[in-house]
């Protein structure tokens, strides 16, 4: 039975599934088999991607993980005992199979007291970075993840479970023909990784008018652009000053220098910006845009940096810059965040719930951020919990 009984819907924005090694291979075409590899290196599974093994999720295959909620407390409250990452995970359980299936994963659901979910990938967030330098490469493996994630999930499983197929933008013509792809097939919200897009002659913003025939067609679709964090690349940039020449790999202990400059928050500011400073959600103001796992830390600072931009140049903008933002971005924050300072800033209609199940630094008990609530409208309340989500994926609240 879930934690507690609530008066409304609960619609989860971030919810995950871990992929199977097919998710990656059942679908390459030929020609491309060997584009995804699980090698064994020392008696562990890793994943490689063209020949180069990545550690970035140490166990690729998820058969083992840490149990749903462990680092909970320390993202809440710190870690004044000085406890290890391995300590803080403690013992890894078996995976279960509502972890990889939908069917198992409604009876999960109902025991949390979760009515709808978004269902995000978790290895998915590799492949763009490691393959950024082949972008036909990108476009066929991650055609190949949403074949697998449709047969497997669908995109809208007995309307209560919403898999997120995958956009890659490195080719417009062939963005807009796998967006086609998975509409046809009911998606109600895609995934775009917030970063820049590399493409066919280098990195440059998703938001310039190259790609408006894609956002044109989004637009039209009424679909849902969900931003869920992922590895962007700015790493790069910290392990210049670190000295490290090896990818990012977010669950290893990371430096003093990290935790005081790091990159976190980086992306998703630099990914809206450039949605409303290159007139993106200007030119498709019809745009939903959801920033999922990348907090709500960052929203404050760019708040503040756009009234700074308009009050300095308002004949420089279409349109307020904020009000943009409040039209078409709708944030979800961590469990450790401060939502009702949040939505003070931005209003209950533009945020979102969401509990990162069954990852270790997200929620145990997913229902219980109705707590951090306290004070809020019963109304508020409940558009945070879900009404909000129903209402931008258009399902019955």
């Amino acid at each position: 039975m879930p934690s507690r009984e609530l008066d409304f819907p609960v619609f989860d924005a971030d919810n995950h599934m871990y992929e199977p090694p097919e998710a990656f291979t059942k679908f390459l075409p030929p020609g491309y088999e060997g584009v995804v590899r699980y090698v064994e290196v020392n008696g562990r599974t890793k994943i490689a991607l063209k020949g180069q093994i990545s550690e970035y999720i140490p166990n690729p295959t998820f058969r083992k993980v840490a149990a749903p909620g462990a680092q909970e407390e320390f993202f809440k409250n710190g870690n004044p005992e000085g406890k290890s990452r391995r300590e803080m995970l403690g013992k890894a359980i078996e995976s279960p199979a509502a972890y990889f299936e939908p069917g198992p994963r409604i009876e999960l659901m109902d025991e949390l007291g979760i009515d709808r979910a978004l269902m995000w990938p978790t290895l998915a967030s590799l492949l763009e970075e490691r393959l950024r330098n082949d972008p036909k490469t990108v476009h066929v493996v991650i055609h190949a993840l949403n074949q697998w994630m449709h047969e497997t999930w669908s995109f809208n499983f007995d309307d209560r479970i919403f898999a997120t197929p995958v956009i890659h933008l490195g080719i417009v013509d062939q963005a807009i023909e796998e967006l086609e792809w998975v509409l046809e097939r009911g998606a109600r919200i895609i995934l775009v990784r917030p970063a820049p897009v590399f493409g066919l002659e280098g990195p440059r913003s998703f938001a310039l008018p190259e790609f408006d025939p894609f956002w044109k067609r989004v637009e039209e679709a009424g679909i849902v652009t969900g931003m869920h964090a992922s590895d962007s690349g700015y790493t790069r940039y910290s392990n210049e000053w670190e000295g490290i020449r090896d990818e990012f790999t977010p669950f290893t202990d990371s430096s003093g220098f990290e935790a005081l400059s790091g990159s976190h928050g980086r992306a998703i500011t630099d990914t809206i910006a450039s949605a409303i400073g290159h007139g993106l959600c200007t030119r498709f103001p019809g745009l939903r845009i959801a920033p999922v796992e990348n907090g709500s830390n960052w929203v404050r600072p760019l708040v503040a940096r756009m009234a700074e931009a308009y009050e300095f140049n308002p004949h420089g903008w279409a349109e307020d810059p904020f009000e943009t933002f409040k039209r078409c971005v709708y944030v979800h924050p961590f469990h450790e965040d401060d939502p009702l300072g949040l939505i003070d800033l931005i209003g209950a209609d533009n945020v979102l719930f969401g509990s990162d199940y069954p990852h270790p630094e997200g929620m145990s008990d997913p229902i219980s951020f109705v707590d951090d609530l306290e004070g809020l409208s019963q109304d508020d309340t409940a558009k945070v919990m879900g009404g909000n989500l129903a209402r931008l994926m258009g399902v019955n609240a």
